[in-house]
């Protein structure tokens, strides 16, 4: 420990370089998981509408998407969306477009486990008393699912956090961008990579310790 410069570790740091980062990383997290959980509630129902039209696609798309790393699908869409258009849409845009399309195969998977766990017998029931597929997924059957996968939801959320890291790979600014540009300026990387490391996993750790206290609460309201 005595090579490490201590003065590094500073509120002068986080302000100056890793502060817009870490915003950005959040913004990229939260409309991430928003548009994930939308798109994959679409594809996880389309997966189970028993319609090969919808069932097939929807199946592609997931198995296609969860067959590729995420670096490779944000490297491949970053370059190859300017290449159709004719004109560069940024890193961050691309960032975000890039994480909702990937993110929303895992939610659908996630989503999908939620659909099948609610019991059959309120299936039948919302159909006894009228209802249509959309009114019995939107009142009986998704409420319920919702509830039961929001640990995992949460805990997939955390995940998506911390890949945020990779769009270093296109340039865009995010919480690991800020720390690795703070070491660049004053010449201190290791100081830098560390600090990351820890802010990383002071968050996630305890984001991860939230929902399982969430999830035993659940349980006990079941």
């Amino acid at each position: 420990m005595g090579g490490l410069d201590l003065s590094f570790f500073s509120w002068e740091i986080v302000s100056k370089f890793v502060r817009q980062g870490f915003i950005f990383s959040l913004e990229l997290t939260a409309i991430a998981t928003v548009g994930g959980i939308f798109f994959g509630t679409l594809l996880a129902l389309m997966r189970l509408s028993g319609r090969k039209l919808l069932m097939m696609p929807a199946t592609f798309y997931v198995n296609g998407m969860r067959s590729l790393p995420l670096v490779m699908v944000i490297l491949g869409f970053f370059l190859l969306i300017p290449f159709l258009i004719g004109k560069p849409i940024g890193a961050e845009l691309s960032a975000i477009i890039t994480f909702i399309a990937f993110e929303a195969a895992y939610f659908s998977e996630i989503m999908r486990a939620g659909i099948q766990s609610i019991p059959r017998g309120q299936v039948h029931a919302g159909q006894a008393v009228g209802m249509t597929y959309a009114q019995n997924m939107k009142l009986v059957i998704l409420p319920q699912a919702f509830r039961n996968m929001l640990p995992i939801l949460l805990t997939q959320t955390i995940i998506l956090f911390q890949d945020t890291s990779l769009v270093y790979a296109i340039g865009a600014y995010d919480l690991l961008k800020g720390f690795t540009t703070a070491g660049k300026i004053y010449g201190r990387p290791e100081e830098a990579y560390l600090l990351a490391a820890v802010v990383y996993f002071i968050l996630c750790f305890s984001l991860s310790y939230l929902v399982k206290k969430l999830q035993a609460k659940i349980a006990i309201i079941r």
